[in-house]
């Protein structure tokens, strides 16, 4: 079990750590905490007890995981996670919170990128192969989908979703959902168009794309999507359209004029 671990580092001795680890100068893990192998924890980076990662994480400095809930209700002694999954990178002053409720988990999926001082704070859902660029700020219990991308210096109010493959402006202000596939922008925030650069990117192209941009107008119209073909993204979106929402949907730009 080769590990490169730096002499001013601080270990708990009941952590535990997967093959190949790598931990810089002056960084802590913390006791009960979990890393699976290949893991980086750069210098100055923080690991907090009841945190839970998989394979190939990376801490850069000053990132810190697990630290207690932003809640003025929270007891400390209560047992919660943060449970993160493999191949994330989480850039300088990362922070995410662990949950605010008894075995409750803040969870992070895998192959996501978070990018200086953004936060995912306590209760919070992140899927897989998401991106949050510099300062993006998410509240607690915000649900965030896979493939999502959210623009700099984004906030999300608490109980918020963003739907898988949307887009977020830089500097939008979050406070009712985000419809899976599509931009969302301005001030207040609104459904521009589909994401159409993400959806080439992941393939959806030709009829699934048609299909998409067909739900797209029909939804800005405030029409059923029954008529339109059954694709495996038209399913996707009508499953996340039937969840009943505690924030309300952002509308859609209005181009009429």
């Amino acid at each position: 079990m080769a590990q490169n671990i730096h002499p001013t580092a601080y270990i708990a001795p009941d952590v535990s750590l997967g093959d190949n680890i790598t931990v810089g100068p002056f960084a802590v893990i913390e006791a009960g905490a979990q890393l699976g192998a290949n893991c980086q924890v750069g210098a100055h980076a923080v690991v907090h007890s009841h945190v839970k990662m998989g394979d190939g994480n990376i801490l850069h400095p000053h990132a810190v995981l697990g630290g207690l809930p932003q809640d003025t209700g929270f007891k400390a002694e209560t047992v919660s996670w943060l449970v993160c999954g493999d191949n994330n990178v989480f850039r300088e002053g990362f922070t995410a919170h662990r949950a605010s409720k008894e075995n409750a988990e803040t969870r992070i999926g895998s192959g996501c990128f978070f990018m200086n001082n953004s936060h995912v704070a306590h209760d919070c859902s992140v899927g897989n192969n998401t991106i949050f660029a510099n300062n993006v700020a998410i509240g607690g219990h915000v649900e965030v989908g896979n493939n999502v991308f959210i623009g700099g210096a984004v906030v999300a109010h608490q109980f918020c979703r963003i739907g898988s493959y949307a887009i977020v402006q830089g500097t939008t202000g979050l406070n009712m959902d985000v419809i899976p596939f599509m931009l969302i922008g301005g001030r207040p925030a609104r459904h521009y168009k589909l994401n159409t650069v993400g959806l080439r990117r992941a393939g959806i192209t030709g009829e699934r794309y048609k299909v998409l941009s067909a739900a797209f107008r029909l939804l800005k119209n405030k029409k059923s999507l029954d008529g339109l073909e059954e694709t495996a993204e038209l399913k996707q979106l009508k499953d996340w359209l039937a969840v009943k929402s505690k924030r309300g949907l952002h509308g859609f730009v209005d181009v009429s004029g």
